[in-house]
């Protein structure tokens, strides 16, 4: 009898839609759980990640030891706000505001970070297979709704 093991066992736990598998990685930096974040992940040779002002990490070993190696220093104090979806054909695009708790001489500190996470539908369900996200701001910026007008 063959048993799965722990990876899997998590991974079939982060199922259901993009916006279900969205919540999971979120929920996982909070917590400080590698397990279930890498579970988010699509098992695929060619995924991407980059943290702020930081490198192209491409495939799962690179992706999983820069997160180690954040929670390592603790758990991430995360809450995606305003996001904006895009989804069609098994693919679908999330542009996310996230609100970083961040520590500073003067104590905690909010910073915004614009993220993108782009998840397909695999044949174990949605996972993402890129997330990059921008260097953040101490204040809060503005999303643009109108095209502004182009001078030529």
């Amino acid at each position: 009898m063959r048993t799965m093991t722990k990876a899997k066992k998590i991974a079939a736990l982060v199922s259901g839609s993009s916006d279900e598998v969205e919540a999971a990685f979120y929920e996982s930096l909070q917590n400080g759980d590698l397990e279930r974040l890498m579970a988010c992940w699509a098992d695929e040779d060619e995924v991407v990640c980059v943290h702020p002002g930081g490198p192209r990490m491409i495939g799962l070993g690179a992706i999983r030891s820069a997160f180690e190696a954040m929670f390592n220093n603790g758990s991430i104090r995360v809450r995606p706000e305003g996001v904006r979806k895009i989804e069609a054909l098994g693919s679908a695009v999330h542009s996310v505001r996230e609100r970083i708790e961040i520590l500073t001489p003067d104590g905690p500190m909010d910073a915004v970070v614009i993220a993108t996470n782009v998840y397909h539908k695999t044949a174990q369900g949605w996972r993402m297979v890129a997330h990059h996200a921008g260097p953040g701001s101490a204040r809060e910026p503005h999303d643009i709704t109108e095209n502004a007008p182009v001078l030529h």
